[in-house]
């Protein structure tokens, strides 16, 4: 399940990739939650803030709970009340991988995860519009994800939703939210603490 992830494809690239609009994104080898990342929406690429924030989420007193939501079960994104508003925000997380931890607290071992034969793989991914103090608004997303394939289940009981076709899911197709065949996904040490 992505909790950090890493990009080495430019925004330019991205655009062409997925024939849209935009090309202002942020690479780098370890994007974590509440950065700014790229984000494919319909159309276009945006800058959008890893971590949702359910709308109408109350906590026992009645006040808005601005807990994000960094990563979402598949299995239960059209069963929970939190996400009826945005179940059908469809986006896409473009990275070229991401990181699972292994090992014993303060001995863990980084791994990086990625696809040798692709420089990008298509997260599937949910947004929302934000309204902030002072009528800012933020776009921010979760990503979607489900079991575990064989190249993974060492490593994490999660993984990312892979996309093999993110025009059919940013069209509203029925796509399986199941895990990409294994073979595609490599684990290496990271070099990164």
């Amino acid at each position: 399940m992505p909790g950090r992830v890493f990009l080495h494809t430019d925004g330019a690239a991205l655009a062409r990739f997925y024939d849209v609009a935009g090309s202002d994104v942020p690479t780098g080898d370890d994007l974590a939650p509440q950065d700014m990342l790229g984000l494919v929406v319909p159309g276009r690429l945006v800058r959008a803030r890893w971590g949702l924030i359910p709308k109408g989420a109350v906590n026992a007193r009645g006040r808005p709970v601005l807990e994000q939501l960094v990563n979402i079960r598949s299995e239960t994104l059209h069963e929970k009340r939190a996400f009826e508003d945005v179940r059908h925000n469809r986006c896409i997380l473009p990275c070229s991988g991401w990181y699972e931890w292994t090992g014993e607290t303060r001995r863990k071992t980084r791994w990086a995860i990625h696809a040798p034969d692709r420089p990008i793989l298509s997260f599937a991914a949910i947004y929302d519009i934000w309204q902030a103090p002072g009528g800012i608004e933020v776009v921010n997303f979760a990503t979607l994800t489900c079991a575990p394939n064989a190249d993974v289940r060492d490593y994490h009981h999660r993984m990312p939703v892979i996309l093999d076709d993110p025009s059919a899911w940013l069209a509203g197709a029925d796509v399986e939210m199941v895990p990409v065949v294994a073979g595609l996904l490599q684990v290496e040490r990271s070099t990164l603490p």
